[in-house]
């Protein structure tokens, strides 16, 4: 689980990052990103209905990259609002594979120390 300051929960911060953010996508995942003034990184992560309409399934999926932010949060550089958009194709992809993915968009958008 992330913090609570490590965590994006209004919509004009998700909005934000939408309009000025620079971003990187995948056929699975997508990441927007732009500067914020704290000394701290924050996510969001949106799992929309499209990629599925049960509950279960897109909790299981905002944990598995939730597991993966905590593991990676300490490499990654601070003062960043990060917003990771997922896609439906992500419920064909195991674990590894979204690991993969992600750590690659946030090497993209140069977020690693």
């Amino acid at each position: 689980m992330l913090a609570k300051e490590n965590r994006i929960s209004l919509n004009k911060e998700f909005d934000r990052v939408f309009k000025t953010g620079q971003s990187f996508y995948a056929k699975v995942i997508g990441v927007k990103t732009i500067f914020n003034d704290l000394e701290y990184a924050r996510f969001g992560i949106l799992v929309g209905l499209k990629v599925s309409k049960k509950a279960v399934t897109r909790n299981k999926v905002r944990r598995q990259i939730r597991a993966i932010i905590s593991q990676e949060l300490p490499n990654l550089k601070t003062g960043k609002d990060i917003v990771i958009i997922v896609l439906p194709l992500i419920l064909e992809k195991n674990f590894e594979e979204i690991e993969k993915t992600l750590i690659s968009g946030f090497k993209k958008l140069n977020l690693y120390k």
